[in-house]
């Protein structure tokens, strides 16, 4: 699992995530904002608005919550939110793709700028970090799903590529053309996903230690933590025993 994601699933279990959570909601309601603006407000005729219902879901966003994201945008008086991609490079050479939902481009140009240059990093041009990686798909299951091999098995059943499980769960990898047709296969087999997304994946990862790690882990997390951030992927690679110590 990667290296982020691995850092807040560790801040979780140490009960640093209620303001973390607080943000998860908010951003799980945008996309469903602008999702069903996107498209109809029903996310049975609307693949984007469906994925984004069904990963608030997994993540416990009440049914009114959604219920209202949708109608926002059906009433007409939601911002006019642009999908907006930067693309730099963290300390230690470390890739960083940052996805943005935002009404005012320029603010958000300036705080990604800003935290790149304050965390020792340096956002470059659109492409200058993507050719490195695949656009794939990703479905996420909890532990409860299964063992590491029951869930194996039932992946290359599906038609996965690959899957990846450790003590937070497991993550299964999908090619683009073929997210829809194996979550379908997946949850007939397991149950239910917590998450499917359409996600970055890193061709090779960057080994990265001590301050720079450090510093790394700072960047991601105040990226992350920004109103107008959706998602932040990164291709690092830390020690796991590292790993558990920066998150105090």
């Amino acid at each position: 699992m990667a290296g982020h994601s691995k850092f807040k699933n560790i801040m979780h279990r140490k009960g640093r995530a209620d303001s973390a959570r607080s943000k998860l909601f908010s951003k799980l309601s945008r996309e469903i904002t602008v999702a069903a603006k996107s498209g109809l407000p029903d996310p049975n005729m609307n693949a984007r608005l469906r994925l984004a219902v069904n990963n608030a879901k997994g993540e416990s966003l009440p049914k009114d919550v959604i219920d209202r994201a949708i109608k926002k945008a059906s009433g007409g008086d939601a911002e006019a939110y642009e999908e907006i991609r930067y693309e730099g490079f963290g300390p230690g050479g470390v890739g960083v793709i940052v996805e943005v939902l935002t009404d005012n481009r320029n603010r958000s140009a300036a705080t990604v700028r800003s935290t790149f240059s304050k965390y020792g990093g340096n956002l470059g041009e659109t492409g200058s970090v993507s050719f490195m990686w695949d656009r794939v798909g990703e479905i996420g299951y909890p532990p409860e799903a299964g063992s590491e091999d029951k869930v194996m098995e039932a992946a290359i059943e599906a038609g996965a590529e690959d899957v990846e499980s450790d003590e937070d769960g497991h993550i299964i990898y999908t090619a683009f053309a073929d997210l829809a047709d194996v979550a379908a296969a997946l949850e007939t087999a397991l149950g239910a996903p917590k998450s499917t997304n359409i996600v970055w994946r890193p061709k090779a990862r960057t080994p990265i230690t001590g301050d720079a790690a450090s510093s790394l882990m700072k960047l991601l997390e105040t990226l992350d933590d920004d109103d107008d951030v959706q998602k932040v992927y990164s291709n690092e690679e830390i020690d796991a025993a590292e790993l558990e110590s920066l998150a105090g």
